[in-house]
C-alpha cells in the first residue's frame, strides 16, 4: 500500500533546483531541529523526524510545507517522549498566536 509521502513512480513536476530565502521561522525550526539532534542532546533522532512526518495524515501531509511538516513531527517526538506536555505545547502555541496578532509576530 502507498502512503501520501511516497512519490515513487508518480508524476510530480519538475524539481527547482534554485536556492531561495527562507523565512526566519523556517531558520528558527531548522535550528532547533539541529539542537535537538545534537551529540551532546540527543533528544531525537532524524528517523524520528522522518517517522513522525510519514506518520501524518493525508490532508495533513498534503496541505503542510516542508518546514510545517518538520514543526508537526518535532511537536509530536517531543510529546511522545514526554519532553514537553499537550497542556505547554497548547500555551505555548496560545502565546505566539496571541503575540502575532498584536503585531509582534515572527
Amino acid at each position: 500500500m502507498q502512503r501520501q509521502h511516497d512519490m515513487g513512480g508518480l508524476e510530480a513536476g519538475a524539481v527547482e533546483r534554485t536556492e531561495h530565502d527562507y523565512a526566519p521561522w523556517e531558520k528558527r525550526v531548522d535550528a532547533i531541529l539541529r539542537l535537538l539532534i545534537d551529540q551532546k542532546r540527543q533528544i531525537m533522532t532524524v528517523d524520528e523526524l522522518r517517522r513522525n512526518i510519514e506518520d501524518l495524515g493525508p490532508g495533513a501531509y498534503d496541505e503542510m510545507t516542508y518546514y510545517q511538516r518538520w514543526m508537526a513531527s518535532i511537536g509530536n517526538t517531543l510529546l511522545e517522549k514526554g519532553v514537553i506536555s499537550v497542556d505547554e505545547l497548547g500555551q505555548r502555541m496560545f502565546d505566539i498566536e496571541a503575540r502575532w496578532k498584536a503585531g509582534q509576530g515572527q
